[in-house]
């Protein structure tokens, strides 16, 4: 059996993927795949994790959660899906960089079924927006509380994802950029789901229905009804002349207005994101999805 958790990161999903599975649920169960909601599988996890305080659950406890999760008789692959995985937001944000406990969190999630072939799924996210998101959160506090003297330049993805990879050895670990999930939307779903390209897939226009005016999902349906065979390549350049027309400011730009930054120091965090980005594609381990 293969377990899979997609895993956020904080700030980039609203619960997204579990939508859209939900929207495919039927034909993900008549192949052997079940999403689990959070509301499923939430209790059990946290139960689980703290009886075992990262060690390896038994064959009796990995049968007693997948009793209590499923709704359908062994099915070849699970998937669940939630940013609380990787624990309270503001915990994303320490001295010891970005999601310094993702590793030892992650591994435990694998533990909880040893006997089954865990994957690990995460969107990341430029920390130029991700800590404005963080200290969004209710109760999150102030600036100085939540940064505690960090240096917002040295939160940085290419040693978290090391760090991940070093806990995770031997499990299947896919990330992409959250900024080019409005273009990827169909592929990160399809590879979590083990969807074939050539199945319809429900809702696949979804994320973009959040950030386009109407005008711009039936620009889209339109150019799409028209295609002879829908390819990646022609739906991601249908998808990009749309947003590049219709997209809508309001939500899919960020106002940035925090203690001690300007422009350039955006700019930099954003470049060091860049260079962050190419060198984690490039990681032995790693499936990076681009656009």
């Amino acid at each position: 059996m293969q377990v899979v958790f997609h895993c956020g990161v904080h700030g980039t999903d609203l619960y997204r993927m579990v939508k859209t599975l939900l929207q495919n649920r039927d034909w993900l169960l008549r192949n052997g795949i079940e999403p689990v909601t959070p509301n499923r599988h939430r209790d059990v996890f946290n139960e689980a994790l703290s009886a075992l305080n990262g060690g390896a659950a038994t064959a009796e406890m990995e049968q007693v959660m997948l009793d209590a999760i499923l709704d359908s008789d062994d099915p070849q692959r699970i998937i669940c899906s939630t940013p609380t995985f990787l624990g309270k937001a503001e915990r994303a944000l320490s001295l010891d960089g970005l999601y310094a406990a993702a590793g030892e969190k992650m591994a435990a999630l694998a533990n909880l079924f040893p006997s089954a072939e865990v994957e690990f799924f995460m969107g990341l996210k430029n920390p130029a927006t991700l800590i404005p998101f963080v200290l969004a959160q209710e109760g999150s506090g102030t600036y100085a509380e939540v940064m505690g003297g960090i240096d917002p330049e040295s939160l940085r993805w290419a040693p978290a994802i090391r760090r991940i990879l070093a806990a995770l050895p031997g499990h299947r670990l896919v990330v992409w950029c959250h900024e080019d999930t409005s273009l990827i939307w169909p592929e990160v779903v399809r590879r979590i789901s083990t969807m074939p390209s050539d199945v319809p897939l429900k809702a696949g226009l979804q994320i973009l229905g959040d950030i386009l005016h109407p005008d711009g999902i039936r620009m889209i349906r339109d150019a799409m009804a028209q295609e002879t065979r829908l390819t990646i390549e022609s739906r991601r350049r249908i998808f990009s002349a749309a947003l590049q027309k219709h997209a809508l400011p309001d939500q899919i730009e960020v106002e940035l207005n925090l203690p001690g930054w300007d422009q350039a120091l955006v700019d930099r965090i954003g470049a060091a994101y860049d260079d962050d980005m190419a060198e984690i594609a490039a990681l032995p381990g790693v499936e990076f999805i681009t656009p």
